[in-house]
């Protein structure tokens, strides 16, 4: 019989030496216990359960809260759930309605929309920590009042701290300039020309 080993076809001979080879190859090449130990950390890493508890502190109206929360959760559900800081209203939990926005760092942000882990590191004021003391209403909140620029309220507590930034920012120049940048605050009682009065009247005392 000719000897298939010279004819370049792989026999079984060839194929068992080319196997035992490798394993042996491989066998010199294992790794460290270290290294096996830190291959299975990332492992279990990877397969940490994702509603596994985070410890955040969050800086709401002033004052330092240390929460253990799951990682998923929003900021505005953290605000009424966790905190009590129910003037933050769920509107439509999509970022559509304005409902819910407060102020990080002095800009208007959708609760809704933001993880609460996020927040951490930053100064949240909601509509229970705008007024400077506890007797006392911020001219926006006043302002609302002496309009009457609300009907059912709900939208109240986010059309108050955007129109706080809306003036801050410098867009309150105009009528329709405070609409255009109060467009994300959706009122379904319709008091838009209240609102933009407030606005004005606020606006005065906010830049005296």
């Amino acid at each position: 019989m000719p000897d298939r080993s010279q004819s370049g076809t792989v026999n079984r001979r060839h194929f068992l030496a080319a196997v035992g080879g490798a394993a042996a190859g491989g066998a010199a090449t294992l790794p460290s216990p270290g290294d096996a130990a830190t291959a299975l950390a990332a492992e279990a890493a990877e397969a940490r359960d994702p509603r596994a508890l985070h410890t955040v502190t969050l800086t709401v109206n002033g004052q330092d809260h240390r929460l253990s929360l799951d990682a998923r959760a929003s900021l505005l559900d953290t605000l009424r759930d966790r905190l009590g800081l129910t003037g933050t209203k769920k509107g439509c939990d999509h970022g559509q309605c304005g409902a819910c926005t407060v102020l990080v760092d002095g800009r208007r942000e959708l609760s809704c929309l933001r993880l609460a882990v996020m927040a951490q590191g930053h100064q949240v004021t909601t509509i229970e920590g705008l007024a400077p003391a506890p007797d006392t209403l911020h001219p926006m909140q006043q302002a609302f009042i002496d309009q009457d620029a609300f009907q059912c309220g709900y939208c109240t507590p986010g059309q108050i701290l955007s129109a706080v930034a809306c003036v801050k920012e410098g867009h309150a120049g105009d009528d329709d300039q405070i609409r255009e940048y109060m467009s994300g605050n959706v009122c379904r009682c319709a008091a838009y020309p209240n609102i933009i009065a407030a606005i004005r009247q606020a606006k005065t005392e906010m830049e005296a």
